[in-house]
């Protein structure tokens, strides 16, 4: 090779190394951030939304954009500033419908598909949180929060200073927000002319909420494909009843008799998620069995509105199911489910009986639509944010319609995942991913994090997350250890129930089986372990930080269960404790889960602990982390507690994200290199 040639050569390779990047929280706050896909009426476009953040100004912004479901380049929509939400086509296909406080209050707007001629539509006092148009283009739905209990000073005008609550009963507080003396109802509106009429409360006075607070959204409300039936989901409970059952129904609204009717009664666990048959005769729905646990196996329901008849379709279906869509012809239902820390797309074959796998491979899909004889969801994996794809429901082909990242990861090296089966404690197969530095050299050795998983049944699968984020971590100079102990889905129902009433038991040595299998690599520095996890994840630092053996060097927990019998006393979702722990701890018969609470091995703590929470968590309030932190300072443990005074039990903002991740690093990075 020429001398001038060989240059060339090495200064293009030079080129291409220096210009890619690892993983920082700074670029992972660029990526945009897609969701909420919709199909057009005539099943040529999709419509979704991106969010971006400007870190400076410490918030995101989001737009709606469309494009071809053929793949063309996506065209964006609305650029107004803030967030626009929850957009849909009207069933026309002519405009689309979406959210905005551009006026000063969440509201109506439509646009037309190119972006032209937004215009407000409702103007509800208040502002609304969400709506749908019905199919026939005769009503539409809102939701709205509606007031109707009284505060302090409405109770005592004389005192309009007063600063206080008074409290008769409980879920005053839920997740991470205190009661705000409203409920979200749902709101009915003739449409004239595409103009919504003043709208009809259909849950007038009623203290209830639909969608469920907090986290419900429109997949709990379902027009029927004839426009006279409106499905949603609701738990008609109140405080102390509301806190220890996971009790919520199907009701079904009729727009022309004005009457709703409960077509669940009798399941006594959640039920929610209707979404009606092309014929508007039948319905399908999402429900657990066991009352109060919150986690067991999600199955399909069948209701037929002629017979009054319901049927499980997956009574011999050792999986959890959502995410229900119908065929155009009703002879089929498509849903998502998880099989070995994947989550896949599936389909019930009415015909047949028979449930069929549709997708394989390392991925999640996190939501499906139908568009005509093709399917569309969203997909994501450990190395990908989410990105939309259309699925062949026939052959399980897969192409990827938006590439919204694809600058930034082009130009970047990612951290290698690995799927490695390993055996636990009592012989057991269980899935572990590993995730290996950037650039990985087998020739030398790298210390490692055990991760630890929260939920606590929430699977260890291909997610892709803003905080909890493997390729960062793995970027940071680390192997990663990701086991699906015992108590995350995916794996049957019996794995996933097996740590109800057993947090420091099986699953504990599921963790250890895995960390000491992993460091016995020959490229893993056993000297240099470390452990980290939030909420389920970070009681297990708490607990494995008393119980170790000095396996690790360092750990970090963030937002963790420290005391059992204080944190009983401060959570809310009573049903969750009562189930998971196994009930009060005032009981004679004291169950004995309170014997693994991590306070009790405070006494046996060597090593430094990073604790973390937010002061909004009210699953897990704060004072949980403060308890942690005191002890380790009280008994001389190297420790640090990062505070948030304003997150929940998860970081949002971008500046605190950034901030939680320097900390993260420098902890672990002081401890382990």
């Amino acid at each position: 090779m020429k001398r001038g040639l060989f240059l060339g050569v090495l200064f293009t390779i030079v080129l291409f190394v220096n210009a890619q990047q690892i993983f920082t929280p700074e670029l992972l706050w660029k990526l945009g951030r897609v969701s909420d896909v919709r199909i057009s009426p005539d099943n040529r476009f999709i419509l979704f939304g991106v969010t971006h953040y400007d870190v400076q100004e410490n918030k995101g912004n989001r737009d709606i954009y469309i494009e071809s479901i053929d793949g063309s380049k996506p065209l964006q929509v609305t650029n107004f500033p803030g967030n626009e939400l929850n957009a849909r086509w009207r069933p026309d296909g002519l405009r689309i419908g979406f959210l905005s406080d551009k006026s000063g209050s969440m509201q109506l707007w439509e646009v037309n598909p190119d972006g032209t001629s937004p215009e407000q539509v409702s103007n509800i006092d208040g502002g609304v949180t969400g709506f749908e148009y019905s199919p026939t283009m005769d009503h539409i739905y809102f939701t709205k929060d509606v007031k109707l209990d009284k505060t302090v000073s409405e109770l005592y005008p004389d005192l309009p200073k007063a600063n206080a609550r008074i409290i008769d009963d409980l879920m005053y507080r839920h997740w991470d927000a205190w009661s705000d003396y409203t409920y979200s109802h749902i709101l009915i509106s003739k449409l004239n002319d595409w103009k919504p009429d003043i709208p009809m409360d259909i849950m007038k006075d009623e203290r209830y909420d639909s969608p469920l607070k907090p986290d419900g959204g429109n997949e709990e409300i379902s027009w029927s494909p004839n426009g006279i039936l409106l499905a949603y989901t609701c738990k008609k409970q109140f405080g102390k009843e509301y806190a220890i059952s996971t009790n919520s129904d199907i009701y079904v609204y009729n727009a022309d008799t004005k009457k709703t009717e409960n077509i669940s009664e009798g399941n006594l666990g959640y039920d929610k998620d209707p979404v009606f048959s092309p014929d508007s005769k039948k319905i399908a729905w999402i429900s657990m069995k066991t009352p109060g646990y919150e986690s067991d196996k999600l199955r399909i329901i069948i209701y037929d509105f002629a017979t009054k008849k319901k049927e499980d379709l997956t009574a011999n279906f050792d999986q959890s199911s959502s995410n229900l869509v119908w065929s155009e012809d009703g002879k089929k239902l498509y849903f998502i489910s998880g099989i070995n820390a994947t989550f896949q797309i599936y389909s019930y074959d009415f015909v047949t009986k028979k449930i069929n796998q549709v997708t394989r491979g390392t991925h999640d899909y996190t939501s499906l639509a139908l568009a005509g004889n093709m399917l569309v969801g969203e997909k994501m994996n450990m190395s990908m944010p989410t990105e939309i794809f259309k699925i062949n429901p026939v052959s399980g082909e897969e192409v990827q319609l938006t590439n919204t990242n694809k600058e930034i990861l082009s130009k970047t090296t990612m951290a290698k995942v690995e799927e490695r089966h390993i055996r636990t404690f009592d012989g057991k197969d269980m899935l572990t991913w590993v995730i290996y530095p950037p650039n990985f050299d087998p020739l030398k050795k790298y210390p490692a994090l055990l991760y630890c998983q929260g939920g606590p049944q929430s699977a260890v699968s291909q997610f892709f997350s803003y905080r909890w984020n493997f390729q960062m971590m793995a970027a940071n100079g680390y192997i990663i250890v990701a086991p699906n102990r015992r108590g995350l889905p995916t794996f049957g129902q019996e794995w996933n129930d097996e740590i109800a009433g057993d947090y420091g038991g099986k699953n504990m040595k599921d963790y250890l089986s895995a960390i000491d299998s992993i460091s016995s690599l020959p490229f893993v520095d056993k000297s240099k372990l470390g452990a980290v996890g939030a909420s389920y994840g970070a009681f297990s630092i708490y607990w494995l930080a008393g119980n170790h053996n000095k396996r690790f060097k360092a750990f970090i927990a963030h937002c963790g269960m420290f005391d059992f019998e204080s944190w009983y006393g401060t959570t809310e979702e009573m049903f969750f404790a009562n189930h998971d722990i196994g009930g009060p701890y005032w009981l004679k018969d004291k169950p004995k889960s309170y014997s693994f609470s991590p306070h009790r091995f405070v006494g046996n703590w060597d090593t430094p602990i990073l604790v973390i929470h937010g002061g909004n968590d009210f699953r897990i309030p704060y004072t949980q982390g403060m308890e942690a932190f005191d002890a380790a300072q009280l008994r001389g443990i190297p420790s640090r507690f990062l505070f948030f005074p304003e997150e929940t039990h998860f970081v949002s903002k971008p500046q605190n994200s950034i901030l939680w991740q320097r900390v993260f690093k420098e902890w672990l990075d002081k401890y382990l290199k």
